[in-house]
């Protein structure tokens, strides 16, 4: 089935039948489980949420079902677009598929009744399914929104977190939106996709380009204003190819790719080695092995899908220019003049297919704290071969994903944040962001918290233990017995060793029937 040609949607006693399906089997685990963690109050009385999840797109929905199947309940997810919008896929995203093959359980969190399978063939049947090559976009975000609607997790929309701070053993978050000017957490789970912990990577040749020319892959971009006009896109990872795919259907009178490499690249490497053992163990490598992979994979970087690429290239008035990474732009007229090492290129708009850069000192969340966080730079020095910058600025994180302070007592409260999203990969591993290991990220996570809750929180925990007294007998159970020397003793004393009940017991013993006398 190619994108083009989706099924009609089925019969909507499928999908009740499946919600049924989720129920049930929620209830057969014992999910969620209730409540275990302590109420906690701020100095004036002020609720203290145990969890606040920043981002309601996959991460972070997956992150609070873990969260919540755990028995930690007393929590929010803030995010920041409106509902049914959260993370790309309805954004910014420009392919027409996802490239992750389309049996990946993602999100499901070991469940099959949860993954994007289930959901599919209850409401297009199981020959629809077969058909399916890939999994449409904007079908990914139906999805996503089931998945919300289904387990019932607590997104707030157009609601912001502008600044993080510490408070006492809490963190204070300042917000945006909403009736709340601040709210009170222990701890922070940043899931913000690709986004990371920067943004948007914008090249220094670009800034000081005046905004109606020039737009990043992330912008919201009006596709039909380029009709007619002249594009050139920087860059060949799969956004700059969507983009010019994007333009080029919009009728675009031209599109040219600038390509910085020599040649295309042609094969992810990543995708090669993912496997079982690969998600577990990468996060116990050394930071050798950690950097080593990640460095190989940054620098044969991954390929365009197949069919972006063929959404470009079949227009004729599309041109891929390699060795063509541009060293200048400036404006002459109406036009943008850009300089390469293959001569200048006079065109009419400018799309940065750039990606984003990790940057902590980027995110407005953690201003005037980023110098605090302890990066990949500061851990580990790399060979000269194998040095990168970007890499670099990577955040070094503890095992439960939170932030380590660069100096040890200056910023203790950092470890309170977990970063639950792309700038954790080259610490943890592809667990964060990507749909193959979102899942066991989120176990993780999930359970790291817990265990955290648990030991803040132990003398509330020994006096639960000390204090509970529901009993499982009820005293009518058993009888006490007499040591057996000292029914000899007792009946030398002229106390019969059997009493009353002790006759009416042998009574019904099946060795009264064998001719034993009571």
């Amino acid at each position: 089935m190619s994108d083009t040609n989706l099924p009609a949607a089925g019969a909507s006693e499928s999908l009740a039948a499946l919600n049924e399906r989720v129920r049930y089997d929620l209830e057969c685990l014992n999910l969620p489980a209730k409540n275990w963690v302590p109420e906690r109050s701020g100095p004036d009385g002020e609720k203290v949420h145990d969890v606040v999840v920043m981002g309601g797109g996959m991460c972070g929905l997956v992150a609070a079902f873990a969260l919540i199947s755990g028995g930690v309940r007393n929590l929010r997810i803030l995010d920041r677009n409106p509902p049914g919008y959260e993370g790309p896929w309805l954004t910014y995203a420009r392919m027409k598929t996802l490239r992750s093959p389309k049996t990946l359980p993602g999100p499901a969190l070991g469940m099959g009744c949860l993954t994007f399978r289930a959901w599919f063939e209850a409401q297009f049947g199981a020959m629809e399914w077969e058909r399916l090559d890939k999994i449409p976009r904007p079908m990914w975000m139906d999805y996503l929104r089931w998945y919300r609607e289904v387990l019932d997790l607590p997104v707030e929309n157009r609601i912001e977190i502008e600044r993080i701070r510490p408070e006492g053993a809490y963190l204070r978050l300042a917000l945006r939106g909403g009736d709340e000017k601040s709210i009170l957490t222990r701890r922070l789970v940043m899931a913000t996709g690709r986004e990371g912990t920067g943004g948007p990577r914008i090249p220094e040749f670009a800034t000081a380009l005046p905004d109606h020319l020039v737009a990043h892959s992330s912008d919201d971009l009006d596709y039909g204003a380029l009709k007619g006009k002249r594009v050139a896109v920087v860059g060949v990872g799969a956004s700059a190819v969507d983009n010019a795919a994007e333009a080029l259907e919009h009728g675009a009178r031209e599109v040219r790719i600038l390509v910085r490499r020599k040649t295309m690249p042609t094969i992810n490497k990543l995708m090669g080695i993912g496997s079982f053992g690969f998600t577990h163990g990468y996060r116990s490598l050394d930071e050798a092995w950690r950097w080593a992979i990640m460095h190989y994979s940054y620098m044969t970087q991954t390929p365009p899908p197949r069919d972006s690429t063929l959404r470009v290239s079949r227009h004729p008035n599309a041109y891929f220019h390699f060795g063509a990474g541009v060293q200048e732009a400036r404006i002459a007229g109406e036009e943008i003049v850009l300089t390469t090492p293959r001569g200048e290129l006079r065109t009419d708009f400018l799309i940065l297919g750039t990606g984003f850069h990790v940057a902590p000192d980027a995110r407005p969340e953690l201003a005037g704290s980023a110098d605090d966080i302890l990066l990949w730079k500061h851990k580990y020095t790399p060979p000269r071969e194998l040095a990168h910058s970007e890499l670099g600025n990577f955040p070094y994180l503890a095992q439960d994903f939170s932030f380590i302070e660069r100096k040890p007592g200056t910023a203790p409260w950092l470890s309170r944040i977990h970063c639950f999203n792309y700038a954790a990969s080259l610490t943890m591993g592809k667990v964060s962001g990507d749909i193959p290991g979102i899942s066991k990220g989120a176990t993780w996570l999930a359970g790291a918290i817990a265990a955290s809750f648990y030991d803040e929180d132990i003398d509330a925990h020994w006096q639960h233990l000390r204090d509970y007294d529901t009993p499982e007998l009820k005293g009518d159970e058993w009888r006490a017995d007499p040591w057996p020397d000292e029914n000899s003793r007792l009946q030398g004393e002229g106390v019969t060793g059997c009493d009353d009940r002790d006759r009416e017991r042998l009574a019904r013993s099946p060795t009264t029937d064998r001719g034993l006398k009571t």
